[in-house]
């Protein structure tokens, strides 16, 4: 059974930064695109940043040029760097593990992790 299990999360002021790792286990890492997304209060859920496979990247434009995503497929792991953080950022922050099969895409979620941006 995939699991995924985010961490690093916290209290930062703004301008500061944070870096959040996602740990996958039970099955094939390499072979599954992974994500973050994030959820503020009263809001949707929404994409942040996701690595593919075989490792292209691709950010929302609300953390381009602040946010880096990536993986290491010898520790089954995917970090976020997250540097400028603003106010807006804050939010739980959710990894996600997928993967598309013949009988379609399959997703895995962690419990999330909290970033609060504040002074």
């Amino acid at each position: 059974q995939v699991q995924v299990a985010e961490s690093g999360g916290g209290l930062v002021q703004p301008g500061g930064s944070l870096r959040l790792s996602c740990a996958f286990s039970g099955s094939s890492f390499s072979i599954y695109a992974m994500g973050w997304y994030r959820q503020a209060p009263g809001k949707q859920r929404e994409l942040v940043a996701a690595i593919t496979s075989g490792g292209k990247t691709n950010y929302d434009d609300s953390v381009k040029g602040r946010f880096t995503l990536s993986r290491d497929n010898t520790k089954n792991t995917v970090y976020l760097q997250m540097n400028s953080l603003k106010p807006e950022d804050t939010a739980v922050y959710y990894c996600n593990a997928n993967k598309i099969s013949p009988s379609g895409r399959k997703d895995y979620w962690g419990q999330g992790a909290q970033v609060t941006v504040s002074s």
